[in-house]
């Protein structure tokens, strides 16, 4: 296998380096050199697979939902960063660069494009089930666009793109397979809200599980005394999440950052969170229910559509944000705390949506753009036709 050198375009949130850290692993382990491209937020990394690579941080800022003249400061230096990424990626001469949606990955690959016609193969990942701004951008001039979901939708006409699934961490795909026990003496909630927390999270469920009374109808301190809470939240919330926790004599962990992730969805009956991609990856790896409350401000609105295949699946719920009350996930978590089947059933279907395979077939379709691989391993979706908006 030859060795080439491969680019990968990434920061900003978790759910953005995730996946990219992931394709990263599989790429190292076939013995390509890699390089990071990434923004501020995220800044060096000094653990995990980028750690011995060479890294480069870009400034950059988001343009969807500012104003008209922050939009102009911030495209500007987006602008300026591309052609800073341009003079980086000529003297290191990358085979591709591989781009994983949101504003940091605009530079790398508009400064490829800016290469001329001898710019390297230029791939891009789509998280989610609505193509993101960015990657609306960018898919005008990449190679081929990887998606996470079988139907996505504002893909371009004619795009090439290749159904490869969400790349997760190994220590996530590990789960793969392993089923899903239902509460017995314990029943474990985990409440996640992003890579911050989210406040609406911190107001409502433990309101909604002191309403549990009136939704259950029967034994309410049973109920609570079986649960186990974990909860991430914002700093500026832990002290009233704990206290109300504490109040309600339910035993809960409440944390700004959850690091143990794969041992809590491995022991989770039922998940509380977003629709990101990477969290909904995450959910149908491990095969987990779950109640999903789309982020009302994305730019696309692709939580909703990212939630709306796991319940059309039948893997979970969604709530929206407006009808996110205390008593609506009350009489939630009433109707599925005491039929435990409901919630096997959903596990089940979150696992068969699983792909922990996501990162070997992205790293095949890189491959596969550097002519290292006789024939597409994963091929173009049927229909074009099926991914327009």
């Amino acid at each position: 296998m030859s060795t080439r050198t491969i680019v990968i375009a990434a920061g900003g949130t978790g759910g953005h380096f995730f996946p990219a850290e992931a394709l990263a692993d599989a790429l190292a382990e076939r013995g390509h050199h890699l390089v990071l491209m990434t923004d501020e937020r995220a800044g060096k990394r000094t653990e995990g697979v980028f750690a011995t690579c060479p890294q480069y941080v870009l400034r950059g800022a988001g343009v969807a939902g500012r104003g008209p003249i922050r939009a102009l400061k911030a495209g500007t230096t987006l602008l300026a960063s591309a052609w800073q990424a341009r003079s980086i990626l000529r003297t290191i001469q990358p085979d591709a660069v591989v781009g994983f949606g949101g504003y940091p990955s605009v530079p790398p690959l508009l400064g490829a494009r800016l290469l001329g016609r001898k710019h390297p193969a230029l791939i891009i990942h789509e998280g989610n089930a609505v193509l993101g701004k960015a990657n609306a951008v960018l898919s005008r001039f990449a190679d081929v666009i990887a998606t996470s979901y079988p139907s996505v939708a504002k893909l371009p006409m004619g795009a090439h793109t290749a159904f490869t699934g969400m790349p997760v961490r190994p220590a996530i795909a590990a789960l793969a397979g392993e089923g899903f026990v239902p509460p017995g003496e314990t029943l474990n909630l985990l409440v996640w809200g992003g890579s911050l927390g989210a406040t609406v999270f911190a107001q409502v469920v433990p309101a909604a599980l002191g309403k549990l009374p009136a939704a259950l109808g029967k034994l309410p301190d049973a109920i609570r005394a079986r649960l186990r809470v974990t909860q991430q939240a914002r700093k500026a919330d832990l002290d009233e999440v704990r206290k109300a926790y504490a109040d309600l004599g339910i035993q809960a962990r409440v944390e700004p950052f959850l690091n143990d992730v794969p041992a809590l969805l491995q022991s989770a009956h039922l998940v509380i969170g977003r629709a990101g991609g990477s969290s909904v990856a995450e959910l149908t790896t491990a095969g987990r229910p779950s109640i999903l409350v789309p982020l009302p401000i994305a730019a696309s609105d692709e939580q909703t559509e990212n939630a709306r295949a796991i319940t059309t699946a039948g893997a979970g719920w969604m709530i929206r944000q407006p009808d996110f009350t205390p008593a609506a996930l009350a009489s939630r978590l009433g109707d599925l705390f005491t039929a435990p089947e409901e919630l096997a059933r959903a596990a089940a279907a979150a696992a068969s949506l699983a792909r922990p395979d996501a990162a070997t077939r992205l790293a095949d379709v890189v491959e596969e753009c550097l002519h290292l691989s006789p024939s597409p391993a994963y091929p173009t979706p049927p229909s074009q036709t099926e991914f327009s908006a």
